[in-house]
């Protein structure tokens, strides 16, 4: 556990400063607020963990931020927030922190300062951008037509351009922006970087810029992603610091999970092939090519699906793969003194032909383990790309990411926890499991990741300070538990005229969140013709222009699928009404969801209660969530699927929602949507 720090030095505590920051950007103190505050502020001087449940309207941002940098200020250190979206990052450094920073420089003598970090990728390279033919990526310009090749060629033209007039390199700030396939032709990896030392224009990296730039912050906004690789990698990503403060924390586990997810097709296999082919003897590649090769005919003979053994074909097939990539980078020799043309090539040959061989030895050795429930990684075959050119791809993904945020996070400073969803089930405990945290009653021990209490797990306590919202007073829970089960054939009639019923009565101003994106257009194409109101649905459009429209007409309708769920925010009279179509589950053939579910129950847990209703009950919460988004805000939330009022189950998830008046009385509902609409009841 991290040690508690010293005291602080004479400066103004958090309340004060809290008054400071509020009264500047012209808000309102709250009680919440406040606590959430207070407690941060503890946590950081006693060094114990903290999970904080706030509420839409909390004001968490700087109810972490005002404590943060007071911290930084009196220990000249460094805090790093972390968050998972985009839209969240720029409100942070754009509105947040300018704002903040200025209110606090009288009461702390000086302005505090923030910074951006992300991932390398995220920043044009200049030495790639400006290198020679060697640095495209051949293997991308083979998968395009004439067309298409020449479109990538006119977006890294404007790459170019760009690279003359940007003062960060960071891809957000390129308006509009350019697909990956060019992106990639501008970009490395941490893995392909010279580093500034070697590079011929290293002094002007816009990365090594942005590092250098945090390293100086009082705070660093980043993403969980590269949180999740500075937890995970030997060399330190981001910059020195003592305290994480993650906010969107509902996120963290997908997150780590993506970052930890290693993938090998044979198309990698055959690019790092040509990327050594200029510089090692052609036998020697041809031997990973041919590598490459063989895997592709050997999963082209398996089915899709997740692997309980490792296939004796594929384990040739991988061992060829691991042991011709060792000879090419045996035959690539050690560091030497180059042009930097000779360096850059060599450099992306050898990214390429690491990451082709740690993912066949971290596959091969998936499988020593013979109990698939203690095993680190869970491994399956899928397939990827468009119908009629998918192509196969093996996956492996740890099994839990509990123990890497145990040992690699908590272990190592003062993390907070933030979001407006993190109780479920009216517990913080489901959640603390996934994070490798131990449940906060000894009684509830047996999760998948403490089977048995542990005296050395990290301490943690969890505070939910709720919401200014009357949740109550402003909306209503609608469970449609008259109409059948969902069923596989798509949405019933019934579900149709329960959602039609619910949006004629609202007037328009409703938000329509479905299970799958096929939901959502079957709901559009049989409803537009039937109701008077305009019906947009995801997909019509980019999501942002459809959102705004939907936003500036009160009559309009929005359907659509997961992003919708949690990136939606709307306050005012155009969203009166959410509609839920089912419980969104993950899909059960998911193969790292079935494994993760089925260790849960080989220890002693309830895999579906740790699995995926808890991965249900984040989503009901989140989409239930875009309802109240302003104090003024009243309305509905209806989830069409009757299980949440009939099954076992059930309890858990209408426990993770707001505390909203709850009815199953169609007519109940219908009137109060008129009602708010203005019209007669």
């Amino acid at each position: 556990m991290p040690a508690p720090l010293p005291a602080d030095r004479d400066i103004p505590g958090v309340a004060e400063l809290l008054e400071a920051a509020v009264d500047a950007v012209g808000g309102t103190r709250r009680e919440g607020q406040d606590a959430m505050a207070q407690a941060v502020r503890k946590a950081i001087a006693g060094g114990e963990h903290l999970a904080v449940q706030a509420g839409t309207g909390t004001g968490k941002s700087l109810a972490y931020l005002v404590p943060s940098i007071r911290h930084a200020v009196a220990h000249d250190a460094t805090v790093v927030v972390s968050t998972a979206t985009i839209a969240l990052q720029r409100q942070l450094v754009d509105r947040d922190l300018p704002r903040l920073a200025k209110a606090l420089k009288p009461l702390l003598g000086n302005l505090p300062t923030f910074a951006i970090l992300k991932g390398r990728r995220n920043y044009l390279c200049l030495n790639k951008l400006h290198g020679d033919e060697s640095m495209v990526d051949e293997a991308e310009e083979q998968l395009f037509d004439p067309f298409a090749i020449s479109a990538l060629g006119r977006h890294v033209k404007r790459l170019h351009e760009w690279a003359s007039d940007t003062e960060t390199g960071d891809r957000d700030e390129l308006v509009p922006g350019v697909p990956d396939s060019a992106w990639r032709q501008a970009s490395v990896t941490a893995r392909e970087c010279l580093g500034a030392a070697r590079c011929p224009v290293g002094e002007d990296c816009f990365a090594e810029k942005a590092r250098a730039e945090a390293g100086r912050a009082d705070v660093v906004v980043t993403n969980h992603a590269l949180l999740a690789i500075d937890a995970m990698g030997d060399a330190a990503v981001l910059p020195e610091h003592d305290v994480v403060v993650i906010d969107e924390a509902h996120e963290l586990v997908d997150r780590v999970t993506g970052v930890a997810t290693a993938e090998l097709t044979s198309g990698t296999v055959g690019a790092a092939a040509r990327r050594c082919g200029r510089l090692v003897d052609q036998a020697v590649a041809d031997r990973l090519a041919e590598a490459g090769e063989g895997l592709a005919m050997v999963l082209e003979d398996l089915p899709p699906g997740r692997w309980e053994t490792l296939p004796q074909a594929a384990a040739g097939a991988l061992a060829v793969i691991r042991d011709a990539a060792a000879s090419c980078r045996q035959s690539l020799g050690g560091e030497r003194r180059e042009d930097p043309e000779g360096a850059t090539g060599r450099k992306l040959a050898l990214a390429l032909l690491d990451e082709v061989s740690e993912v066949a030895v971290r596959l091969l050795g998936a499988f020593d383990e013979p109990d698939p429930a203690k095993r680190r990684d869970v491994v399956w075959l899928a397939e990827q790309g468009p119908d009629g050119a998918r192509t196969r791809v093996l996956r492996a993904a740890p099994l839990w990411v509990g123990w890497l945020l145990r040992d690699r996070l908590f272990a190592e400073r003062t993390t907070v926890l933030t979001s407006a969803t993190l109780a479920l089930g009216g517990s913080f405990d489901a959640l603390a499991r996934q994070w490798g945290l131990p449940p906060a009653k000894a009684a509830d021990a047996g999760g998948p990741d403490d089977p048995v209490p542990d005296p050395d797990a990290p301490k943690w306590s969890g505070l939910d300070v709720g919401s200014p919202f009357s949740h109550a007073r402003s909306g209503i829970l609608y469970l449609a538990k008259r109409l059948p089960p969902p069923g596989r054939d798509g949405l019933a009639p019934s579900y149709l005229d329960e959602i039609a019923g619910l949006v004629e009565a609202a007037g328009g101003r409703t938000l329509g969140l479905f299970s799958s994106m096929r939901a959502a257009k079957q709901a559009t194409e049989a409803l537009r013709d039937r109701l008077d109101v305009p019906l947009l649905c995801q997909g019509d459009d980019s999501t942002m222009l459809l959102v705004k429209r939907f936003a500036e007409d009160p009559e309009t309708c929005l359907f659509g699928t997961l992003s919708l769920w949690q990136g939606v925010d709307v306050p005012g009279p155009s969203l009166s009404c959410v509609i839920i179509d089912r419980i969104p589950f993950p899909r059960p053939d998911d193969p790292l969801v079935a494994a993760r579910q089925r260790a849960a129950d080989s220890r002693g847990g309830n895999g579906f209660l740790t699995v995926s209703a808890t991965h249900a009950a984040l989503l009901l919460a989140q989409g239930a969530g875009r309802l109240l988004r302003g104090m003024d805000d009243r309305g509905v939330v209806a989830i069409l699927d009757p299980r949440i009022a009939t099954a076992r189950y059930g309890g858990f998830l209408r426990a993770s929602l707001p505390p909203f008046w709850t009815t199953d009385d169609p007519d109940k509902v219908h009137a109060a949507l008129r009602r708010l609409r203005g019209a007669p009841a």
